[in-house]
């Protein structure tokens, strides 16, 4: 496996960093433009064309979510032993692609089947390509941090541009137009990518292990052949919670089996990072709210202005944009002053900025107008403070994931931190499910949640119509923020034996 990192070797630098992070952040980006232009659509998508009830379209964004970050586990694991981060990512394009042309076909067969062809082909991309980004900085940690603050910005540059663009596109001229044009972002992805290999401006990273050759011609065909069995499960969205105990058996299978193959000090560092993907996955669970319930919310209870309520998954990007190179800066200053807080310590803070962003959203109700709509500010302002908390929990979460993993399970490591995004999504969905007026929450109108809802959003359970919907989002909300933060303090107390048990790493 040495040639999938590596060794002495000088790469090219640009302002500081390998210049392979640039071109992997412009890949990136493109394939966020991709997912994130179908996201946004997603929802809106499933109730107003497909004419689905609340409940089912949650049903389905949610096993859709999920199953995205199942697979990097697989297709991690596929890569460190046979295919390497490259071909991977090559691999994962491909399928990616085919599954956005699908999606511009508006029948619910085809729906389906692009939804299970784009999961496998994110098994492939994913972890590989955040692999990728950890290989360049496997002689420079002191600059890792920053290169994945610089990453993240490529992310997000994706995600804001793409729902305002293909939101507007498919509610304005037809869903094929915006789906269709997710798909040729993953296009300019494959060839920014195609580009920098073809630059060398990757050295010796992601090179193609030298064994498995007979095993290796299989693997397209066999990822199509699993294809329909990710439809499935979405079609049959209600049957999912099956899959979620199978996937925490093999995760509690493959991290003994890797624990006993390692060193003392490689296992307690495994630990830790198993530790970071519990805490994300209840960060995820929350945040991920925000291409469900809080689209839906935005649609109903919210005074737009200026975009409509798909494009406002575009904000939370927007802020991350923002954000990014202050934080990279504010991680550097603080390393050179010796005070950069430890990770366990800023993935508990990231938490209680989530909960606290919530609590706004749930305070907003407090300023409803006579049609249930609260002011966008609260949209606007909530979105920015659990940006915050991701910048704390997300790409410090990447940066230690990849410094913490033993090398020679890099790729698979990186899948199972992804599982905090399957978990997340999972339990996203079932959360959402609380905001529907369609099944009565008795526990949200009595006792001390009752009384905490009423005393956070100074509404009645009795309200009708558009007020009873906006009790739902807000009465919901004012809980999440409430058990959110609690994780958060939780993990505070917790970080000074976590932290010893990553040593030396910050």
């Amino acid at each position: 496996m040495k040639n999938q990192h590596p060794e002495e070797q000088q790469l090219p630098m640009l302002w500081g960093h390998p210049k392979g992070l640039y071109y992997l952040f412009f890949a990136e980006m493109w394939e966020r433009f991709s997912y994130y232009g179908m996201r946004a659509l997603l929802v809106v998508y499933m109730t107003q064309q497909l004419l689905y009830t609340d409940k089912m379209s949650f049903g389905v964004y949610a096993a859709y979510g999920s199953l995205v970050y199942v697979t990097p586990m697989i297709g991690g694991m596929i890569a460190d032993r046979y295919l390497g981060y490259r071909k991977a990512i090559y691999l994962g394009s491909i399928l990616m692609m085919m599954g956005h042309a699908m999606l511009s076909i508006e029948h619910p067969v085809f729906f389906y089947g692009a939804l299970g062809i784009v999961i496998v082909g994110n098994g492939f991309f994913k972890p590989n390509i955040s692999s990728m980004v950890g290989g360049l900085y496997e002689n420079m940690n002191d600059k890792r941090e920053a290169g994945f603050n610089i990453f993240y910005i490529g992310i997000n540059l994706g995600g804001m541009i793409a729902p305002l663009i293909c939101a507007w596109l498919g509610i304005e001229y037809g869903w094929h137009y915006g789906f269709g044009l997710a798909g040729i972002g993953m296009l300019l992805g494959l060839l920014t990518f195609y580009g920098a290999v073809k630059r060398n401006v990757f050295g010796k990273v992601g090179l193609e292990p030298q064994n498995g050759a007979s095993l290796k011609k299989w693997i397209f065909p066999g990822a199509l052949l699993v294809t329909p069995l990710f439809s499935l499960i979405i079609f049959y969205n209600e049957i999912e919670h099956y899959m979620v105990w199978g996937v925490l058996v093999a995760f509690i299978f493959f991290i003994r089996h890797i624990s006993l193959r390692v060193s003392k000090i490689e296992r307690q560092r495994l630990w830790v990072i198993t530790y970071f993907t519990v805490l994300a996955t209840f960060f995820w669970a929350i945040f991920e709210q925000a291409g469900s319930s809080l689209v839906l919310f935005a649609e109903r209870n919210v005074n737009l202005v200026g975009m409509n309520a798909a494009q406002t998954n575009s904000i939370n990007s927007a802020f991350i944009m923002i954000l990014a190179i202050p934080f990279s800066l504010l991680w550097a200053f603080l390393t050179k002053k010796g005070k950069n807080p430890a990770s366990p310590y800023k993935m508990a803070f990231g938490l209680v900025f989530l909960g606290i962003g919530y609590l706004v959203f749930a305070l907003s109700a407090q300023f409803a107008d006579n049609w249930a709509r609260v002011p966008m500010f609260f949209l606007i302002f909530g979105t920015f403070i659990y940006t915050v908390g991701e910048m704390f929990l997300s790409p410090v979460g990447l940066s230690k994931v990849t410094e913490l993993s033993p090398m020679k399970y890099a790729a698979f490591i990186m899948g199972i931190w992804f599982l905090s995004s399957f978990y997340g999504h999972f339990f996203a969905g079932q959360l959402a499910g609380l905001t529907s007026v369609e099944v009565e929450q008795l526990w949200m109108k009595e006792g001390v949640w009752g009384e905490l809802i009423h005393f956070v959003t100074g509404l009645s359970p009795d309200g009708e119509g558009a007020f009873a919907q906006l009790y739902q989002y807000a009465g919901t909300y004012a809980v999440f923020a409430v058990f959110t933060v609690i994780i958060g303090v939780i993990g505070l107390l917790l970080a000074p034996q976590v932290k010893k048990f990553m040593h030396g790493v910050n």
